[in-house]
């Protein structure tokens, strides 16, 4: 594990947020019925806290750092990375998890630390969002700092920085003007890429009308919540044997397969997940609600 100088991750820039009521989930007719964004519902939220960006390498290596934490995907000596991020040579000794999603490879020794696997490092990438860390990962994190997970519906609510029913924290139109508003893949995915391709510092973009920056785009995010059906409590839990859902989208959305790069698009992975495009942002509550 690299020595990260991580003096910059010291002081979290946090958003104050709520009480509020807002209308969550969404029911816009090219949205996935089965990942269960709607009906449209009213939920109410106490008062709590978020930070401004997703949790960055520098202050997961200050938490590694003090804590001796190993990753589930150090534990498992694997995880999942985009194939556009590797040689030929390294793609030829990863291996690809499944028929139906042949753009990912499980490479060996792959970690947040070496995100494309041995010989890749994250020196250089200090302000950019960490990956390959599970949900069980970013809660031993969240715990350290003193925090926790947003639920989805905190998330939600952030996302979309003060709109009402928008797909996107600026409005409904995904690149107004033609200008880029987010981090998804450019080009045609996954082989046909006309720009850069991966994580970009957690700071990129302008931010939305609260002060959060890459809520859509750039990394799926771990929130508290799990995968519950349309209509159900998306502030809670059904049980322990759901999946915990993120949120946001990442770097290989594309209109082409996956257009959930929108506020209210929900994604789910088992707790002990890791892969190349997802990371966590945390939330606080105020001490006077306990």
């Amino acid at each position: 594990m690299p020595q990260l100088a991580t003096a910059a991750s010291a002081q979290l820039q946090l958003i104050g947020l709520g009480p509020a009521e807002f209308r969550m989930g969404s029911e816009e007719a090219l949205a996935y019925p089965s990942d269960g964004e709607g009906p449209v519902r009213r939920v109410h939220l106490e008062g709590f806290a978020i930070s401004a960006t997703a949790a960055t390498v520098a202050e997961f290596a200050r938490f590694v750092q003090a804590t001796g934490h190993v990753t589930d995907a150090e534990r498992y000596g694997d995880s999942l990375v985009f194939q556009g991020l590797l040689t030929d040579e390294q793609r030829a000794r990863a291996r690809a998890p499944e028929s139906s999603t042949p753009w990912w490879r499980q490479v060996p020794g792959a970690s947040w630390f070496a995100p494309e696997g041995p010989g890749s490092e994250v020196r250089g990438r200090e302000d950019h969002p960490v990956t390959h860390v599970s949900q069980r990962d970013a809660l031993a994190y969240a715990a350290w700092v003193g925090a926790r997970l947003p639920t989805e519906a905190e998330w939600e609510y952030a996302s979309r920085g003060g709109l009402e029913q928008q797909p996107y924290p600026w409005g409904d139109v995904r690149d107004p003007g033609g200008q880029r508003r987010m981090n998804i893949f450019p080009g045609e995915f996954p082989d046909a890429a006309d720009g850069p391709v991966g994580t970009q510092p957690v700071s990129s973009f302008a931010p939305n009308g609260f002060g959060l920056y890459n809520t859509t785009g750039n990394v799926w995010e771990w929130t508290s919540s799990e995968l519950a059906d349309a209509g159900t409590d998306a502030q809670g839990s059904r049980g322990a044997s759901a999946e915990p859902v993120m949120r946001g989208g990442s770097y290989m959305c594309h209109s082409s397969y996956c257009r959930r790069y929108r506020t209210s698009a929900r994604t789910s992975a088992s707790a002990d997940s890791s892969l190349g495009h997802t990371g966590f942002r945390l939330a606080f509550t105020p001490a006077s609600q306990g």
